[in-house]
């Protein structure tokens, strides 16, 4: 058995476990009995945030995002494996396209039924792709869900620091919960904005704590230098590099008797305003691994940190603003 720590979100929000578990084309990709007990394993060493969405029917960077049914296949296989709704959270993703049209509510209420639960503890408002949201109207729906008892709390995905302040004094004046957490793109190569001094500045303001996503860089870091499925954007345009980085990472690694993967989780993890470093698996035997990264983070986080300095790629590349 594992026990996997638990950290706050925000400064007032739930204490998650520092691992969560992201649905992105997972569970469509993997036998449903497999599924099933990833996550009684998942749920047995402590992990207590999942991430789910309806992913589909939308287009980012020219890309046609096809249907997924991978939210359904999930909330299945959490009943099956006997995982008692108060014993995990859901992290819903909610979209930006076509708001207020398209509301928050209506996007709970299509995806909650499809998953087999009746709310979400928390939700990440899904990337601005150069919209500019009315900040109020958006704060004042997330606030009504809450109110209604349909969402626990809130935060963003890969918005800039102006975005996410904005939307933080926006609430302020309307008397709702703000913003309070970030899911950003974190990892040994892309660290520019969760580790810019803006970004830091704004933490320390508003009390906002991290969700470090892509963290493998689509598997790369990972070691699958040639991915083969379609991975998350590439800011400052340094993909090309990463897989130099990766040889160089597993190096470290071993000096640990580590994997590349364990090292770069411990990365984020040893960064006491990470809340909680997300990833994705279809395998059980990669579960178990990722589960090692928690000892390695507590034991040699500050050291691994130190050792992958070299490997920062997007340092002067992407601005820290994340604008």
């Amino acid at each position: 058995m594992t026990t996997v720590p638990r950290r706050r979100i925000g400064g007032t929000g739930p204490e998650v476990s520092v691992l969560s578990m992201g649905s992105w084309h997972i569970y469509d990709r993997m036998p449903f009995q497999e599924a099933v007990a990833m996550l009684r394993r998942a749920a047995d060493a402590g992990i207590t945030l999942f991430d789910a969405a309806y992913y589909g029917g939308f287009t980012i960077d020219g890309n046609t995002i096809p249907e997924s049914y991978t939210d359904i296949i999930f909330g299945r296989a959490i009943e099956v494996a006997g995982i008692a709704r108060e014993d995990w959270k859901l992290s819903a993703k909610l979209w930006l396209q076509g708001f207020p049209e398209v509301s928050f509510e209506s996007q709970l209420d299509f995806l909650l039924p499809r998953i087999g639960i009746e709310h979400a503890d928390f939700a990440i408002l899904g990337d601005l792709f150069g919209t500019e949201p009315d900040m109020k109207a958006l704060t004042g729906a997330l606030g009504e869900l809450i109110a209604k008892g349909k969402l626990g709390g809130w935060g963003v995905n890969n918005w800039s620091v102006d975005h996410i302040r904005a939307a933080h004094e926006a609430a302020t004046a309307l008397g709702v919960p703000g913003p309070q957490m970030a899911q950003l793109k974190y990892s040994v190569v892309r660290r520019s904005i969760p580790d810019g001094a803006p970004f830091r500045a704004l933490a320390e303001e508003i009390g906002i704590t991290i969700q470090a996503s892509d963290v493998f860089e689509g598997g790369i870091l990972a070691g699958k230098l040639t991915p083969d499925r379609m991975i998350g954007r590439d800011p400052g345009g340094i993909r090309d590099q990463v897989a130099a980085a990766a040889v160089r990472l597993e190096e470290i690694a071993q000096r640990y008797g580590a994997t590349a993967a364990q090292a770069g989780i411990a990365f984020c993890l040893a960064d006491p305003l990470t809340t909680t470093v997300l990833f994705g698996t279809s395998r059980l035997a990669q579960l178990e691994a990722n589960l090692g990264a928690v000892e390695l983070a507590e034991r040699h986080g500050a050291e691994i940190r130190e050792a992958v300095a070299d490997l920062w790629l997007d340092k002067d590349v992407v601005d820290p603003f994340g604008h």
